[in-house]
């Protein structure tokens, strides 16, 4: 059956403008709070069974053209060695960040499979509840923004501990998003290997930069 989101996508003529919603399964549902409940967000990410449930309701309830794979940008850095947490009224928390070259060695690259297994469950869950015609996006965050996450430890307002890393280690800041290309890249070839119909790479804070440092610093690598 046809999917109006991917004619679109390839730029070709749709009978009308298809509609996706950023966040489409979030916090302001409550069918989200009543498949959630009290769990920990990270254990909640991490369940293929309630995470295809509430990326189904969305889009079922929404009524889009597409339904979003829900997950989260982070935990991709789990398995590498970072301690992540998220914390009421503070966020996703890293309570290792990344603050010498050392760090940066110390960081493990290993295949998705290995790594973040559940997101395949994840997709797989998803499509088999999903109609013919409704397309299922994946995502990952780029390296800039999760190594922005990694070095500040948190969300950051002006990223100073980011710029001053890239600055003052370059060596170190390319191998950090060499490491993370690998680990994105194998993250985003498991969710296509398991079946999403597109995917998207998030740059969330990269606006925090300059075109020169951008093209110097984050641009070969994406």
């Amino acid at each position: 059956m046809e999917k109006v989101f991917l004619k679109a996508c390839a730029g070709e003529k749709t009978d009308y403008t298809p509609i996706w919603l950023n966040r489409q399964a979030g916090r302001y549902m409550p069918e989200y709070h009543a498949v959630k409940g009290d769990s920990p967000s990270l254990d909640f990410f991490k369940d293929p069974v309630r995470a295809a449930q509430v990326t189904l309701d969305a889009q079922r309830i929404l009524g889009v053209d597409a339904a979003i794979m829900f997950a989260d940008l982070l935990p991709v850095l789990e398995p590498m060695g970072l301690q992540l947490d998220y914390q009421a009224g503070t966020g996703p928390v890293f309570h290792n960040p990344i603050c010498t070259p050392a760090d940066v060695a110390a960081l493990r690259v290993a295949p998705a499979s290995e790594a973040t297994p559940y997101i395949e469950d994840t997709v797989k869950n998803t499509l088999s509840g999903l109609p013919a015609d409704i397309a299922l996006i994946g995502f990952a965050g780029a390296p800039f923004t999760l190594a922005s996450y990694a070095i500040e430890g948190q969300g950051s307002r002006n990223y100073v501990l980011v710029k001053k890393f890239m600055y003052e280690a370059p060596d170190a800041w390319h191998s950090l998003l060499e490491k993370l290309v690998a680990q994105v890249t194998s993250y985003l070839e498991l969710q296509i290997a398991s079946g999403v119909d597109a995917v998207q790479l998030f740059d969330t804070w990269v606006g925090c930069l300059g075109l020169n440092d951008f093209v110097t610093y984050v641009q070969p690598h994406l």
